[in-house]
This record gives structure tokens, sequence and C-alpha cells, in this order.
């Protein structure tokens, strides 16, 4: 298995909601972060996306599974590794752990490279593809 600690975090109480769990929206803004750490870790840098390349991941499709509670004062943890690459998409799965080792929250992203001047879908350029496939993490870990 191959992943990447993308995020971490505490739990502050203004990301819960009113029954006192963290809102839905907090576990995928640890995700959106976590795939700006990602993709840079594939050489997709903050630089390369804004004035370089222009190009960046964008979330396709999310198939998620919310395993147990989180909130605040939770410290949160995010695991990110590869479990597709194709010729313009590949799958990104992100897993979030409380400090005690439970997973709380599992997704899979499907992205598409996204050329950021043309806004459509672009060929994987070869160098971030040996990136990504160097944190293949098998779906059944």
């Amino acid at each position: 298995m191959a992943y990447i600690e993308t995020y971490r975090a505490v739990v502050a109480p203004s990301d819960c909601d009113h029954l006192g769990h963290m809102n839905v929206s907090g576990y995928f803004q640890a995700c959106s972060d976590a795939v700006i750490a990602f993709q840079a870790q594939l050489g997709l840098t903050p630089a390369d996306v804004l004035k370089g390349r222009k190009l960046s991941f964008a979330v396709v499709r999310a198939e998620s599974d919310f395993k147990s509670e989180v909130t605040a004062g939770d410290v949160l943890t995010m695991h990110t590794g590869l479990v597709e690459v194709g010729t313009k998409s590949a799958i990104f799965r992100h897993r979030l752990v409380k400090s005690d080792g439970s997973v709380a929250f599992e997704t899979l992203f499907r992205c598409v490279l996204l050329d950021l001047v043309a806004r459509r879908a672009a060929v994987i350029p070869d160098e971030v593809r040996t990136a990504a496939t160097s944190l293949w993490w098998p779906p059944e870990d």
C-alpha cells in the first residue's frame, strides 16, 4: 500500500453542525485540500497550476462512506493514494483517520486532468503518470 499524508487538522467547534458532528462540508473541504497536496506530489504544484502548465485535477465523481463520528477536538489525518490512472483521468482514494487510528471517512474521487485554459480534459503527462503510479493504493487495503 502506498499513500501519503495530505492533510492534518483539529476539528473546531465551528466545523460542526447543530448535532455536534463535523458538517459534511468539512469532509469535502479536507478532501479538496488533500487533492492540492496530492497533485503537488505528482508534479502539479500550485505555481505550475496557476502560472505554468495550467493543468489541475478536477473531481467529476465522488463515492463516499462515512464510517465513524467526527466531533470538535478530534485530530484528523488524510491519507491519499491512487487507485487507477487512465489517459485523461485518475481515481484518488482519500481516507480520513482519527488519532485513535479509526477510519472516519473514505472516498474515491474520479478526477479528470483539466486544461485550465481550454477548459477541457487533457492527457496526463508521462512524468505525472509515473509519479502517480508510485502512489498506487489497491482498493482492497
